[in-house]
């Protein structure tokens, strides 16, 4: 895709490439306001949500060109939904924050349609072990977390395989040489002050 200033963009990302598109028309406005409601809201299925949401568009246009009022349409949605909501909740089994084994695999499987698939065994567990310190001692109790809690430092020259997790602080700049301080010290004691 090339961006309006010339720049080119490759991504297979859906929510990065409904971003970056200049819509108009007030239901593809609708559909990018979806996928970027599901990146905040879940950080994936942002195609999925726009695929499904383009069905049921179809299946209205449909409807409206055999002479069914849009209220009854949009009443039959709701009705639609809340029989989906039922089912899911039915459906669905609770997480166990404490079963590392169940969270890894659930990590692995959404790490399976993106560009680090092949890295998933690397990836998932550093994932879930850098939320899962965020969380305290006691995961099961917690309700939320905060992952901007959780940095990412990106170094030039590594491969993937060189990502590690670490618990603590990273500084990214290196020490200057021509300030005349010192390079290494010996069980030094820090203060944060913020």
């Amino acid at each position: 895709m090339q961006l309006p200033s010339g720049e080119v963009l490759i991504s297979n990302d859906g929510a990065t490439i409904l971003s970056k598109m200049n819509v108009l028309h007030p239901a593809a406005k609708m559909l990018v306001e979806c996928s970027q409601s599901q990146d905040i809201e879940a950080g994936d299925g942002t195609t999925s949500v726009v695929v499904l949401a383009g069905a049921l568009l179809d299946a209205c246009t449909g409807l409206l060109s055999k002479g069914i009022h849009p209220a009854m349409i949009a009443s039959s949605f709701y009705k639609a939904a809340e029989a989906c909501c039922s089912l899911l909740k039915d459906a669905a089994e609770p997480v166990n924050l404490n079963d590392r084994d169940s969270l890894i695999h659930a990590v692995q499987t959404c790490l399976s349609s993106k560009v680090v698939s092949q890295n998933s065994d690397l990836l998932a567990p550093i994932a879930v072990d850098s939320v899962l310190k965020i969380l305290g001692d006691d995961p099961g109790s917690a309700k939320n977390v905060d992952l901007r809690d959780i940095r990412m430092v990106e170094q030039l020259g590594g491969t993937v395989d060189d990502t590690e997790l670490v618990d603590g602080l990273v500084f990214d700049k290196g020490s200057t040489k021509t300030a005349g301080g010192p390079s290494q010290i010996e069980n030094a004691k820090i203060a944060l002050i913020q």
